[in-house]
Parts: structure tokens; C-alpha cells; sequence
């Protein structure tokens, strides 16, 4: 069982202190019980509405750029209002941790939760890790 994660960070080596969608880059893993193989860092290149909090267009386009890469699970530390939208394509885990190292860890460690809340489709809820 193999799945595509994306992990928002500005460095490839932390996950930083903002909501998923403002983050500079997504280190693009693929993950099984066993090992995490890095794929590539894709850049965000969504803007976002100035003023619009909760922005739909937004939204959508991260979505756009991780589905066009075939990500399953998005990770960060804080997403803001917009996991309701993006929690429909993507298992969204929520992590305490600061390392991306202690992060894939962890996912791997939990691969067959995740994938069962992968298979819920749009009903699915965010993990905490």
C-alpha cells in the first residue's frame, strides 16, 4: 500500500507555522509501512485573494497542483478554514512535530489508518498525528 504525501515547508526540513496553503513549498513523498521515498518539491505558485479569508480560489488551486502530482495525504502543522474544502481530495494530517524526519516516521507508522480514512472518500475527517 503506497500513497503520495505532500508536507507543506519553506526549508524541505521543517513544517512551518502557518496554514498549509501559505507555505512556499510541497516536499512531495511516496510513503508505504516500510520507507519514504522523495519525489520532488513543487512550488506554491497559488496567489491568493487579498482581503479574502477562507479563499476558494485558493483552494482549489493547491488542489489543482498536488492532484496534478497524484497526492493522496497533505500534512502541516495548521490548516485554516479550508480543510473542509480540501479534505474531500486529500487525507489532511494535522502534526505536532517541527521535523519532517519525525513526520514521515510517523505516517509510516500509520499508513493502514490513514488509508482507511483515504477510502471514505468525501466524508473523510483530518488525523492528528
Amino acid at each position: 500500500m503506497k500513497l503520495k504525501v505532500a508536507f507543506a515547508t519553506d526549508d524541505g526540513k521543517t513544517f512551518m507555522g502557518r496554514h498549509f496553503g501559505d507555505a512556499r513549498f510541497y516536499d512531495i513523498y511516496e510513503l508505504d509501512e516500510d520507507r519514504a521515498s522523495f519525489i520532488k518539491r513543487i512550488e506554491n505558485t497559488v496567489d491568493e485573494e487579498e482581503d479574502v479569508h477562507a479563499d476558494p480560489k485558493k483552494a482549489k488551486g493547491i488542489s489543482t497542483l498536488l492532484l496534478d502530482e497524484k497526492v493522496a495525504v497533505v500534512v502541516s502543522k495548521i490548516f485554516g478554514p479550508n480543510i473542509k474544502r480540501i479534505k474531500k481530495k486529500f487525507v489532511c494530517i494535522v502534526v505536532r512535530d517541527d521535523e519532517i524526519d519525525v513526520g514521515l516516521k510517523k505516517i509510516c507508522n500509520n499508513i493502514e489508518k490513514i488509508y482507511i480514512e483515504w477510502e471514505k472518500g468525501k466524508e473523510r475527517k483530518h488525523i492528528l498525528l
